[in-house]
């Protein structure tokens, strides 16, 4: 009682799914199931011909249109220094106008540009963690639609255990409390809490079809405890040790977190 525990515990980790901002045929795949990678990494690459096309043509409207600011500008620079017996004013707010509206049309033309260039580096899928990649279902010749999940990359910095204490145990769980985690293989890890859930779902409160409360009539005389996950942080993982998520483990509390002193 003094020392609560649980069995019902589970090595996890962020997973973070990778898949292509930009559509096109994949043209080759870097790495393998299971590879550790480097932030940064190159994962695959995706076709990026129509891409170079497209930076290119924003390049030649970007040109065009600083020539049209310069020679817009310049006309309503030399129309300003006029006197009105020369030019009138009706014509010298034309030409500022036009300078004005050939500005805007100049910053349209560089922000195509800058998303041209954007989706041209985007055919290169790098790694955004240092992980592992897992699941991996692309291969040269593939489609890779925008958004279309194609492998996942776990976090290797990003483990911990997720523990799953019943309810009468709360009062013996607090956040800094230290914690030994001892996985099946018998591997011993420390940790501290980190966070307790603040809830869980409620599964007797259905809702009908009039958006009323649909409460069970029947009712189980045993009261199972229900069980509050609480986010244990792993202190020190030796480098020989191999966490996996998904693995169970067991968790005790050995002491209560340390008071502050005033």
């Amino acid at each position: 009682m003094e020392s609560p525990w649980t069995r019902d515990a589970r090595v996890r980790a962020d997973v973070v799914t990778i898949g292509a901002d930009v559509a096109g045929v994949v043209t080759g795949v870097r790495v393998r199931d299971n590879q550790f990678v480097q932030k940064g990494d190159v994962l695959f690459t995706v076709d990026d011909e129509r891409y170079e096309s497209a930076l290119a043509s924003a390049d030649a409207a970007l040109a065009a249109q600083h020539v049209e600011k310069t020679r817009r500008g310049s006309e309503a620079k030399r129309r300003a220094g006029l006197d009105d017996d020369v030019i009138p004013l009706e014509s010298r707010e034309s030409a500022a106008y036009a300078a004005g509206t050939a500005g805007a049309q100049y910053r349209g033309a560089l922000a195509a540009r800058r998303l041209a260039k954007l989706n041209l580096e985007r055919t290169v899928v790098r790694a955004p963690v240092s992980g592992y990649v897992t699941n991996l279902h692309v291969h040269p010749g593939d489609f890779a639609a925008v958004g279309a999940p194609k492998l996942a990359l776990i976090d290797g910095a990003s483990y911990y255990v997720m523990g799953y204490f019943e309810e009468t145990r709360l009062p013996l769980l607090k956040a800094g409390a230290l914690v030994d985690v001892r996985m099946m293989d018998g591997v011993a890890l420390r940790g501290h809490i980190e966070s307790i859930a603040r809830g869980i779902t409620d599964r007797d409160a259905a809702t009908g079809r009039e958006l009323l409360a649909d409460v069970n009539p029947t009712f189980n005389w045993v009261r199972l405890a229900q069980r509050i996950p609480v986010r244990i942080a792993l202190d020190t993982v030796p480098k020989h040790v191999p966490l996996v998520a998904g693995t169970t483990c067991t968790v005790t509390i050995t002491q209560p977190p340390r008071k502050k002193v005033a």
